[in-house]
């Protein structure tokens, strides 16, 4: 047994007998990603991705400074949302801000800012096509079948690519046996079924379950450690070696950690990121107890973007930043 899965472990041990103050994590509502163009990333998302529009709606000056922590009074925010299947997405642009930083053009899974979504579909080689017509940037050369020697990931078919503002999504096949058994129940024939998971680039695991695990309450799903010719050519990292994580609550998608065993040289979340640079996710999580949550966080030094807690619409919330620099929205259920 390597020793990246004994402090897997030992952090798991760890987690469930760690006590906290809070109930915290009920459900993983969706993600929220900052894009470019607001029109043209729900077109590309709705015309090639099959991601059904199920409503737009704006957060005005003092809301948009108070919630993202702007200092510039005038900056506003339209929001689209974006079903697919069961779960939900919502695409962000900013209005009255200089335009955000785009993510860099050589970046890796293995850098901290990495995040993407795992799109579920019926048919890899169909999906494939598609988005190969849609003439999208490649990052994995193609479609990888992980192999036997990966027990957790055998048989499990992936490809990633890139949207037009660069973020990174990922087509994901599970054959019988693997996955959430939804997936296996396409009554209805579609192609693009849903989202799997969120997986965001962390430095070291057991940190990772100290936030996600003990704090929020998340539940490990499970974990393996992955490597060889397939994960290099899926994630064109080479020499890759990750040791993945899976943890959920009982509704909403899952939250996946990519550890990077090796190679080292990944670089940091960027200390001065605003929610208005294009590699600025937030995945939303709807919680109880969410002052006590808050307390928490800032006495263990967690970063808090927002000003103070608000309200949006009927429900308290306040953006944060996990030990890495992922946002996290957390939502008072």
């Amino acid at each position: 047994m390597s020793t990246y899965i004994k402090s897997f472990l030992l952090a798991l041990v760890l987690g469930t007998v760690v006590a906290s103050y809070a109930q915290s994590v009920v459900a993983v509502e969706k993600v929220t990603i900052t894009v470019s163009d607001l029109d043209s990333a729900v077109d590309f998302y709705t015309q090639v991705l099959d991601f059904q529009k199920a409503g737009e709606y704006a957060l005005n000056a003092e809301t948009t400074r108070r919630l993202f922590g702007f200092s510039n009074t005038h900056v506003t925010t339209r929001i689209a949302k974006l079903n697919l299947g069961n779960e939900l997405i919502e695409l962000m642009e900013f209005s009255g801000l200089a335009k955000g930083r785009q993510i860099p053009q050589d970046s890796r899974s293995n850098d901290l800012w990495f995040q993407h979504i795992a799109i579920v579909v019926s048919d890899m080689d169909r999906a494939y096509d598609r988005v190969y017509d849609a003439k999208v940037a490649h990052v994995s050369t193609s479609p990888q079948t992980l192999p036997a020697y990966i027990p957790a990931a055998a048989g499990i078919t992936a490809f990633y690519f890139r949207d037009p503002d660069g973020h990174n999504l990922e087509l994901i096949h599970y054959p019988k046996g693997k996955g959430n058994p939804k997936w296996q129940n396409n009554l209805d024939g579609r192609l693009f079924l849903g989202i799997d998971h969120t997986a965001i680039g962390i430095d070291d695991t057991g940190r990772g379950l100290a936030f996600y695990h003990q704090l929020l309450k998340l539940q490990v799903a499970g974990n393996s450690e992955n490597h060889g010719t397939e994960q290099e050519h899926l994630n064109q990292v080479f020499g890759a070696r990750l040791l993945i994580t899976g943890l959920h609550v009982t509704k909403g998608f899952g939250v996946e950690f990519l550890d990077y065993i090796a190679p080292p040289g990944g670089r940091p979340y960027p200390a001065d990121s605003t929610p208005g640079d294009l590699w600025h996710w937030h995945i939303t999580f709807a919680v109880t107890k969410l002052a006590e949550i808050r307390d928490q966080l800032i006495n263990n030094g967690h970063v808090v973007i927002s000003r103070g807690i608000l309200q949006l619409d009927d429900k308290q919330a306040i953006l944060v930043r996990d030990p890495d620099g992922h946002a996290i929205l957390l939502v008072e259920s």
